[in-house]
């Protein structure tokens, strides 16, 4: 067997796991949800390990999507950063076993300081689990680990339940991109999410008279390198034409020499305010299939001010 073979062969293993572990997925995976959503805290997330590893990434990503969460490792947990937590918070303490000493030995205290604790566990009978208000459970019933000893197959079971987590809090929050942002304001991906239509839109916009001649309007659109132009007639824009209505032209007509721009432009386009953000622009392309977006001056108005394409976006930082 190739190296290829078998790591093919491992992750059609882990799969197979993880659709066991989906299968798994209960009324109790709603409840949680909801303990989360309507906690007047914090969510603590506590691991050690591996699993506290998984963990910290947990808390970052629900943290980053509307969810206040901070990772807290048991071990130092009982060396003072308990202070870390209040009664009004929720704990959710990882562990594969559920018997692992270091989260065992926080049980007691959180619960003399009130807090509501979840247990996401691969054992619902574990000492953990018996211990906690509800039961995330992750069972697997073998690691991709051919001694069974590294957590392979476990940890990332866990961190599929943590996904689960943290989009169906998302989506009950309806955090939006713009959210999202607002948490990531440092690198590219924020300032594209926070960017706005004016920000990176190109002034010059491509335009041609409704009878502009084929020729005179491939001149026009090769020299803009948009793959579009606007149409006008009488100061106007009535419509828009596109690299792929060139190439339908192309298709449909034998001569093209008595063609003019007014029998090629799709009358109707879409359009964004320059206000808009860029998020909202990248829906609209994605929703109807499209590159570009004509740019107005206002939300309510149709005078064109400019020409947003993919392009701009991705290249925005």
């Amino acid at each position: 067997m190739t190296y290829s073979e078998r790591a093919k062969e491992i992750f059609h293993q882990e799969i197979a796991e993880f659709e066991k572990v989906s299968a798994a997925i209960d009324e109790r995976f709603d409840r949680v949800v909801e303990c989360i959503y309507h906690c007047k805290g914090k969510l603590v997330v506590m691991g050690i390990g591996k699993t506290g590893i998984i963990g910290h990434k947990m808390a970052s990503s629900l943290a980053s999507t509307g969810t206040s969460a901070i990772f807290v490792n048991a071990a130092e947990a009982v060396h003072g950063d308990l202070g870390m937590i209040a009664r009004d918070d929720v704990v959710l303490l990882v562990s594969n076993s559920g018997a692992t000493n270091e989260i065992m030995n926080v049980i007691a205290p959180l619960r003399n300081i009130g807090c509501t604790l979840i247990a996401m566990t691969g054992d619902e009978n574990s000492p953990l689990a018996l211990a906690c208000d509800w039961v995330l459970p992750v069972h697997v019933d073998k690691e991709a680990c051919p001694l069974g000893l590294a957590p392979t197959t476990s940890t990332t079971a866990a961190l599929l339940m943590g996904d689960a987590l943290m989009v169906c809090l998302m989506e009950l929050r309806e955090f939006r991109a713009e959210n999202f942002a607002v948490y990531h304001p440092g690198g590219a991906l924020g300032r594209k999410l926070l960017g706005r239509v004016q920000n990176c839109m190109q002034t010059a916009v491509p335009m041609v008279d409704i009878h502009t001649s084929f020729r005179d309007l491939v001149v026009e659109m090769s020299d803009k390198h948009l793959g579009m132009t606007m149409v006008s007639a009488h100061g106007q824009c009535v419509g828009i034409i596109t690299d792929g209505d060139l190439r339908r032209t192309i298709q449909r007509y034998d001569d093209l020499s008595s063609l003019q721009a007014q029998d090629i432009m799709t009358p109707s386009y879409k359009h964004i305010h320059q206000q808009a953000l860029l998020t909202d622009a990248l829906a609209i392309m994605d929703r109807y299939n499209i590159t570009t977006l004509a740019v107005t001056e206002k939300e309510n108005t149709d005078v064109i001010i400019g020409i947003l394409s993919i392009h701009h976006i991705i290249d925005f930082a």
